[in-house]
C-alpha cells in the first residue's frame, strides 16, 4: 500500500538530505538561468528598436544573441516597424523614448541602409550615461542636440561581435546585439574599439519651425502609428509666436492646400470625423481628426511644407 506524505514533510526530509535539497530550493525560486538575482540587477536594461518588422525571426534571433552574452537580459523593444531605411524618423524615436529609460541604459538600434558599407558601427555614451550601440548613420544626430554625446568608440574588436563568420547584411545580429549585451553586463566599453571624434559623427541635415513677417514655415516629419495624425517640426513655444490660442481656428497651409482648423486641447472637442490641430504628447503642433485617419482622408504624407500665418 503506498501511503501519501505531506509536502511539508517531503521538504523535511529533502532539507535533511543536505545538497539533495539545493536543486529543490533552486527550482522553486526559479533561477534556473544560470545568473544570480544579485547579478540579474546588475544588468542594464537595452532599449532595442530596428525597422526589421516582426514578420521573420530577425528580431528573436537579435533578442537570442543578446541573452546568450548577458543571461537574463531585459530587453525593451521600442519599435521593431520603423518606416524601412528611414534614418529622420528613427533619430527622432530614439530621441523621444530615451528620457523614459534608466539614466545608464544601452540603445541598440538597427535602422541600416549601409549596412556592409564602409559606415562605422559605433557606441556613443551621453552626457546623462545612456550607451547608444548603432550606425554612425545620423540616428543619434537628435540625442546628441539635446543631451550631448561624451565619447564614442567604433566597434572593431572581434571579442564583442559574434563571431569570425559574420554577415555582410545582418549587422544587427552579427555586431549590434552582441556589442549592446557586453554593454548591459558591464564590461569595459574602451575596449570595443578606437575613438571616434565626436565631431566627425554623421549628422542628419534637421529642419527646424521658423517664423517671420509671413508667420510660420514648418514640415510635416510623420504621422503618429496607424492614428494618421501629422506630426509637424513645430515645438509648441514656437506655434504660440504667431499668435494662436486654444479655442482659435487656424489656417494651415499642407503641401499648397488651406485647412481651417479648430486649435482644441483633444481629440473630444471636436465631433467624430472632425479636423482639429492640437499639441500632441511630445509637445509638437499636430493635425488630426478624430477617429479618423488624416493622411489618408486629406492624402497628406510626409514630407510636405507647413505655412500658418499670423493671427490678424
Amino acid at each position: 500500500m503506498i501511503r501519501l506524505v505531506s509536502f511539508r514533510k517531503f521538504c523535511a526530509v529533502l532539507a535533511l538530505s543536505g545538497s539533495l535539497a539545493l536543486p529543490f530550493v533552486g527550482v522553486a525560486a526559479g533561477q534556473m538561468s544560470g545568473t544570480s538575482p544579485q547579478e540579474r540587477k546588475t544588468l542594464r536594461t537595452i532599449g532595442f528598436m530596428t525597422d526589421f518588422d516582426v514578420k521573420d525571426d530577425a528580431v528573436g534571433i537579435c533578442k537570442a544573441v543578446m541573452n546568450g552574452v548577458a543571461p537574463g537580459v531585459e530587453v525593451i523593444d521600442i519599435t521593431h516597424q520603423a518606416t524601412p531605411y528611414n534614418i529622420a524618423e528613427g533619430a527622432r524615436f530614439l530621441a523621444g523614448s530615451a528620457p523614459y529609460f534608466e539614466k545608464d541604459a544601452v540603445f541598440v538600434v538597427v535602422i541600416d541602409p549601409g549596412v556592409g558599407s564602409t559606415r562605422r558601427a559605433i557606441i556613443a555614451r551621453s552626457k546623462k550615461g545612456q550607451f547608444f550601440v548603432l550606425p554612425d548613420n545620423g540616428l543619434l544626430t537628435l540625442v546628441q542636440d539635446r543631451d550631448g554625446i561624451e565619447a564614442v568608440r567604433e566597434i572593431t574588436n572581434p571579442e564583442w561581435m559574434i563571431g569570425a563568420k559574420m554577415s555582410s547584411t545582418f549587422h544587427g545580429r552579427d555586431i549590434f546585439s552582441p556589442a549592446g549585451a557586453h554593454l548591459a553586463r558591464g564590461d569595459d566599453w574602451t575596449t570595443a574599439g578606437p575613438v571616434v571624434d565626436v565631431a566627425n559623427l554623421v549628422r542628419l541635415d534637421i529642419h527646424t519651425a521658423m517664423v517671420d513677417d509671413a508667420g510660420l514655415h514648418g514640415e510635416v516629419i510623420g504621422t503618429d502609428g496607424p492614428f494618421g495624425n501629422l506630426v509637424l517640426n513645430v515645438p509648441a513655444e514656437t506655434f504660440a509666436k504667431i499668435g494662436y490660442r486654444l479655442g482659435d481656428t487656424v489656417p494651415v497651409q499642407v503641401g499648397g492646400k488651406t485647412y481651417d482648423l479648430p486649435f482644441v486641447k483633444t481629440f473630444s472637442d471636436v465631433a467624430v470625423g472632425k479636423p482639429l490641430a492640437y499639441i500632441d504628447s511630445r509637445g509638437r503642433l499636430s493635425l488630426g481628426i478624430n477617429q479618423r485617419n488624416f493622411a489618408e482622408t486629406y492624402g497628406v504624407h510626409a514630407p510636405a511644407e507647413v505655412l500658418i500665418v499670423r493671427k490678424r
